[in-house]
């Protein structure tokens, strides 16, 4: 398998340190509100990622994701709802957790959460202190970025070029632009605890160096995210490890691509952008797995509802052979010769779909192989007679292994599903009509006929959209 590594800006052969267990972090949420669909890409790559090690690499996977619950933003939130920090990032962390069973990926090994771990970030800015990496001033702890020579190395960035270029105020208390803060002296009304240097709270930086580090040894073999995580927050991750132990702080650097919006990159500070609860509302979720894998997890993915409608479409197509397959009641044994060839064929596509996957999780590529293999298998159906038929279900058991690692085509009757999502639409576009005609008799009909039927109309600013009751 070989992935590509951000840190070395190339492709290369991956393998566990061990040769057995993949030891993989991957920055998690901020628990201050709800995700939006732009934060769901990197949730479903690197889940992806993870069971297509286990599945069809043979190796353990040791997956953590942190969540940070003490934050500028939590803070800044909870002043806005009148809530605790505490209260408001355990709100949110139920629905992140919830939300990732509802997109159907697997929970993390481990989910640290940084309020727990505070003794430890201490303890590691304690070190940073004593080597000459950091230094205190009124309370607050800052990194001495030009005593870390490789500092830049991630995001290839030159120290001199990024403080000549530096926007950020100057405080007072830095020697240097670019330092960084490890420690934030109390301020009232925030969360604060006890250290050498007086009370306050971590930097987020901080945070995701311990919470990786407690789980994963000193040197990990991923350490994963968004692109737009490269600087500062993982630049500032290596300059605190690998000051702290003089070791290699992750062999590989894998960052997805972002999700764009109308041309610009989704984002909440922009004001463009979907929760992903809502989205789910209206999309099932094996067809926002399918939109989001059927493009490169290195590229940008325009977001938009006609590529969701598309994608769910295109996966039906494949549903639509497993299900009429699998609804066949042939009997048991051989098949003929020609359903013995058939089946002969059904190992090149899952050596191309290997081939695909091992080449820097291509799972775009992985996609175009069910659909091929769907294809095929709708070409041998049409001919095959007798016990060559029994042929056909080989070719489903093969789709089915291989959408499992992608989160497709594992449960029951997906197409179905899908149609009715298809139908529901096709309603809901058809009361917006009758509301527009002045209708509005048999427009409210319509809407007490879906109610009665535990289907909620909500009429929005953005249109109308649909949940179960």
């Amino acid at each position: 398998m070989r992935l590509y590594n951000t840190l070395t800006r190339r492709a290369e052969p991956f393998a566990p340190q061990d040769g057995k267990t993949v030891r993989m972090y991957v920055c998690g949420p901020t628990v201050y509100d709800y995700l939006h669909i732009g934060n769901v890409r990197p949730v479903l790559v690197f889940d992806a990622l993870r069971k297509y090690m286990e599945r069809f690499k043979g190796w353990e996977v040791v997956y953590v994701q942190n969540i940070t619950d003490v934050d500028d933003k939590l803070i800044n939130r909870a002043r806005e709802t009148g809530e605790t920090v505490e209260a408001l990032a355990g709100r949110f962390s139920c629905a992140y957790f919830g939300l990732l069973r509802d997109l159907g990926v697997e929970e993390p090994t481990e989910s640290p959460r940084a309020t727990d771990h505070i003794p430890a970030m201490v303890a590691l800015i304690g070190r940073l202190v004593e080597k000459g990496y950091a230094y205190s001033r009124g309370g607050d702890v800052y990194y001495r970025v030009a005593a870390f020579s490789e500092y830049g190395k991630l995001s290839g960035r030159r120290s001199e070029d990024q403080e000549a270029g530096s926007r950020v105020a100057v405080s007072e208390q830095k020697e240097a632009p670019l330092d960084f803060t490890l420690w934030k002296a109390a301020k009232p009304g925030e969360p604060t605890w006890d250290s050498p240097w007086g009370p306050g709270r971590p930097g987020w930086h901080t945070e995701c160096v311990v919470l990786s580090r407690r789980s994963l040894d000193e040197t990990l073999d991923i350490h994963a995210g968004g692109n737009d995580l490269i600087f500062p927050h993982h630049e500032n991750e290596i300059a605190q490890a690998e000051a702290a132990s003089g070791k290699l702080f992750a062999r590989f650097w894998l960052h997805n691509g972002m999700l764009n919006f109308g041309g610009e990159k989704m984002s909440k500070s922009l004001g463009n952008f979907a929760y992903a609860h809502e989205v789910l509302a209206k999309f099932p979720a094996e067809t926002i797995r399918y939109f989001y894998l059927s493009r490169h997890y290195r590229k940008p993915l325009d977001y938009s509802e006609e590529g969701l409608e598309e994608a769910g479409r295109a996966l039906a197509r494949v549903w639509t052979v497993i299900e009429e397959v699998e609804a066949e009641s042939g009997e048991a044994g051989a098949p003929g010769r020609a359903g013995e060839t058939f089946l002969g064929r059904l190992a090149a596509f899952r050596a191309r779909y290997v081939e695909r996957m091992d080449d820097d999780l291509d799972t775009s590529g992985g996609v175009a192989v069910l659909q091929d293999l769907a294809s095929e298998t709708n070409r041998f159906r049409a001919t095959a007679v007798g016990a060559d038929r029994r042929a056909l279900r080989g070719a489903v058991s093969l789709l089915r292994e291989l959408g499992s690692p992608l989160g497709l085509l594992q449960g029951a009757a997906q197409a179905a599903k899908g149609r009715e999502e298809d139908l529901l639409r096709l309603l809901v576009a058809l009361r917006d009509e009758l509301r527009a005609k002045r209708e509005y008799a048999l427009a409210d009909s319509v809407r007490d006929r879906l109610a009665a039927l535990g289907i909620i109309l909500k009429d929005t600013a953005q249109g109308t959209i649909f949940t179960r009751g």
